[in-house]
């Protein structure tokens, strides 16, 4: 059972984010971490990898700089190798593109399954692993609260509103999980020491034979337009009980046009 986990590596959200002046987007210079939604895929791939009987987990991933640092956790966490696309060419890159660029470096794994978190905690798309699905023509699940295989197929509980749906497909295919599905491990020391020597292979968009024309900014077909500050949130209303305050609460629910 061959497993490509796709992790995205971010700037570390506990540090001050900053905005690029020319893209507005966010500033992905120097140290990169793991994004916390990943590690959920990773563990998730090492277990249905070992359940298998044997295989492995290859992370694909797409960042500035050969940057590699978010790689080394999940290649500590137990993952065989990595796959790292970086190119000046993808800055400012949007969605598609991202699936683009991942979906060219997931077929040089050949993997069996392909897992990847519903959305990145830096961007909040929640499109980049239905698109990667639909450009290598395979089937996607998403929000997989469970995941399990069994004679060339997944079996999914898909997490819904109201409960889950139970969701079978053929292998190969794309799952995204939900936080939770599974509670990543902690690198061992053995492990952080085994990460240093795992193989990472770098590529550029020539490698992949993407056009550059197509990503980065002067391929994306979305922009960001302004950024603004939140609106500082204002006190609320205290509604004192004299009798009459459900009314005070319908009036005000009836203003928010939920009633």
């Amino acid at each position: 059972m061959n497993v490509v986990v796709c992790v995205k590596q971010i700037p570390d959200p506990a540090a001050p984010g900053a905005l690029d002046p020319e893209t507005k987007t966010l500033v992905r210079q120097g140290k990169l971490i793991l994004d916390d939604s990943d590690a959920y895929g990773v563990e998730m791939g090492l277990q249905l990898a070992e359940q298998a009987g044997g295989g492995e987990v290859t992370l694909v991933s797409m960042a500035p700089n050969n940057e590699t640092s978010g790689l080394r956790t999940a290649l500590a966490m137990g993952a065989a190798k990595a796959i790292l696309v970086s190119d000046d060419a993808l800055r400012g890159s949007d969605a598609l593109a991202t699936a683009k660029v991942l979906a060219k470096a997931i077929e040089r794994a050949a993997p069996d399954l392909v897992i990847a978190a519903t959305e990145s905690t830096d961007g909040y798309t929640g499109t980049t692993p239905v698109q990667v699905a639909e450009l290598l023509g395979m089937p996607s699940v998403t929000f997989a609260k469970k995941v399990s295989l069994s004679d060339g197929t997944v079996h999914v509980e898909r997490q819904t509103e109201a409960g889950y749906d139970e969701v079978v497909c053929p292998l190969p295919a794309v799952v995204t999980v939900t936080a939770g599905v599974v509670e990543p491990r902690y690198p061992s020391f053995k492990g952080i020491m085994a990460a240093k020597s795992k193989p990472v292979d770098q590529l550029t968009v020539s490698d992949l034979g993407i056009d550059a024309a197509l990503v980065g900014q002067a391929g994306a077909r979305q922009e960001v337009t302004e950024v603004a500050d939140a609106e500082a949130r204002s006190a609320g209303e205290v509604v004192v009980d004299e009798g009459d305050a459900h009314q005070n609460i319908i009036r005000f629910l009836e203003q928010l046009k939920l009633i």
